[in-house]
């Protein structure tokens, strides 16, 4: 703050003033005014609801989104982009379906000369607009989640109800926090000012300030292949919200998804009377390098990653002129040193290592415990009495396969079934992965998860992530060794996800500072129905910044501020309003 700065008088003007409010704004007020509540409190709260019951989303509204999403199948996908140059696709289901949709496939220079002219009109609309266009988007996509899950279902392999819950409503709760964030930054921007510094026996120095919010530019929002709309969402409502266009590039084996999204959001921009070319797609067939060719362009000024280090790395090296918001890999760890309830912690951590056959970047991996064993509310157990009470529990829950495969889903990739036979060569095996036949899917790739003892030596086994149903066992000295490489993990490799289960106070104080220390979110002592690779929006924040698994957090503040600009422009004037 300068020294004139600090002897100024303003007489301030809010956001709301900037513009005519927008009929889209004022429609959907009510539930942005929850929503800024909502992450001021972090108490339970959603927009939508995650059941797929009729009672909730109506009768015959499954039966409409299956047969949206069947209609689409083996033709073009219906959205006409700028600068088409033929047509790219190739997704094929997990459960063994080829969808046999193909997409346009735009030339990248006619692509962005028609965001140039979409983005000048959506850019003055203002704040209001922005907002008010995302929370219409929103509300349209969650009329149509039954088609988005069947299209989550079967590009990424989860199974349907998690595919709704997570795809649908949580991912559509994750956008709106977004969105909500956004307006809370922009709205404490005051539209004008009027300033008046005495001087003395003179006449005050009196001005009249503005200040514009001012978009960056454009978006690319780079999608992954397990969760494309809930790790998608967050960037995409981020940047349209502060007024930014946005190029959404879905991975090419879960394009559907996005696409509807996009095609959602193009038909609100049209009957908002705005170019729908603010929002475009761009799909690729795979292994080309078509994330890197856009995150270079000079007019790509924001990028959203989720995926593997290596490619979130290259993007925070390379593409300068951006500001890059990367989610990457990590090694999510579980300690236990003790436990009362061992039976309630086994279940949990047999559910949180099935549940989309651990193929979601907050499932745990290594779980250490002392080599001497652990006390519990039932007595001490050795180290193999652990590993075989997790190996049970398991097997418990997985033993019935028509329950199983809703639980694992489908395995998403070849390199998934890779690494589950590359582990069990790594240690003792204490519970192998077993395939199951889907009993209406006979062609899914179903996998339960694979647990494996290690010891704490072996280091250069499991400090790295094994992305899938893999988890290690670990036996280590004690707690305090626990506790030491749990720390350097985070510290060296980064991780999501941190969980404890300890009856001792010091303990749990100690695991606090680390998890604090090293930027984890940390779980303490789960046994009910909340696991430690579920994250709820408005409660949870999914990431913190602070470690080399993601240099953002959904959503906070910092996710969005860096969005848009403040420029200002002042005059002298007469006299000041009082």
């Amino acid at each position: 703050m300068s020294a004139d700065e600090g002897a100024s008088h303003a007489s301030l003007q809010t956001n709301q003033e900037r513009v005519v409010s927008h009929p889209l704004f004022e429609r959907h007020r009510a539930v942005l005014d929850q929503a800024l509540k909502a992450i001021a409190k972090r108490g339970y709260w959603s927009a939508f609801p995650e059941s797929p019951s009729p009672k909730v989303y109506g009768e015959g509204a499954a039966d409409t989104g299956n047969a949206a999403f069947d209609a689409l199948a083996n033709k073009p996908f219906p959205i006409s982009l700028p600068g088409t140059v033929g047509t790219v696709g190739g997704e094929r289901s997990p459960y063994g379906i080829t969808l046999g949709i193909s997409y346009p496939r735009v030339d990248l220079d006619a692509l962005f000369a028609a965001i140039a002219t979409a983005r000048d009109s959506w850019r003055k609309a203002g704040p209001e607009a922005w907002v008010g266009v995302c929370l219409e988007i929103l509300t349209r996509i969650n009329k149509r989640s039954f088609e988005i899950a069947h299209a989550i279902m079967h590009t990424t392999g989860q199974a349907f109800v998690m595919s709704f819950q997570a795809g649908g409503p949580h991912a559509q709760d994750r956008g709106l926090e977004a969105v909500a964030y956004a307006w809370d930054e922009m709205r404490r921007v005051p539209a004008r000012s009027y300033w008046e510094k005495p001087q003395g026996k003179n006449e005050p120095l009196k001005m009249e300030k503005r200040y514009a919010i001012v978009p960056r530019g454009v978006a690319l929002v780079i999608g992954c292949n397990t969760f494309p709309t809930w790790n998608g969402y967050p960037g995409l409502f981020a940047s349209l919200a502060t007024g930014n266009a946005v190029i959404v590039k879905p991975h090419p084996n879960a394009i559907l998804p996005l696409a509807i999204s996009v095609a959602i959001a193009r038909d609100v921009l049209a009957d908002a009377g705005f170019d729908p070319n603010v929002v475009t797609l761009v799909a690729h067939e795979a292994d080309d390098d078509m994330a890197q060719t856009l995150a270079l362009r000079p007019e790509v000024k924001l990028i959203d990653f989720t995926g593997s280090s290596t490619h979130g790395s290259w993007l925070e090296r390379n593409a300068h002129q951006a500001r890059v918001y990367a989610e990457k890999s990590g090694v999510n760890q579980i300690i236990i040193d003790s436990v009362e309830d061992f039976a309630g912690a086994a279940r949990n951590i047999a559910f949180s290592l099935a549940l989309y056959t651990g193929q979601m970047c907050t499932a745990p991996q290594n779980i250490y415990v002392p080599r001497v064993g652990i006390d519990t509310g039932e007595g001490h157990l050795s180290f193999d009495h652990v590993a075989q009470g997790l190996a049970a529990a398991i097997q418990k829950l997985v033993g019935d396969p028509a329950r199983a495969v809703e639980i694992l889903g489908a395995v998403v990739n070849d390199g998934v079934a890779e690494r589950i036979h590359a582990a069990r060569s790594l240690g003792a095996v204490v519970h192998d992965s077993q395939s199951l036949v889907h009993p209406q899917f006979p062609n899914a790739r179903i996998a339960t998860p694979l647990l494996v003892k290690l010891d704490a030596t072996d280091e250069a086994k499991y400090l790295k992530e094994w992305f899938g149903p893999i988890a290690f066992v670990i036996a280590t000295d004690d707690t305090a060794q626990s506790l030491s490489i749990a720390r350097r993990a985070v510290v060296d490799h980064g991780a999501l996800t941190l969980s404890l289960y300890s009856s001792r106070p010091d303990v749990i104080e100690d695991t606090i500072a680390l998890a604090e220390e090293t930027g984890v979110a940390l779980s303490i002592n789960l046994t009910g129905g909340v696991f430690v690779n579920q994250s709820a929006a408005f409660s949870d924040y999914h990431g913190t910044g602070a470690n080399p698994a993601a240099n953002a957090a959904l959503t906070d503040a910092a996710f969005v501020a860096e969005r848009f600009s403040v420029v200002q422009h002042r005059m002298h004037v007469a006299t000041v309003p009082q």
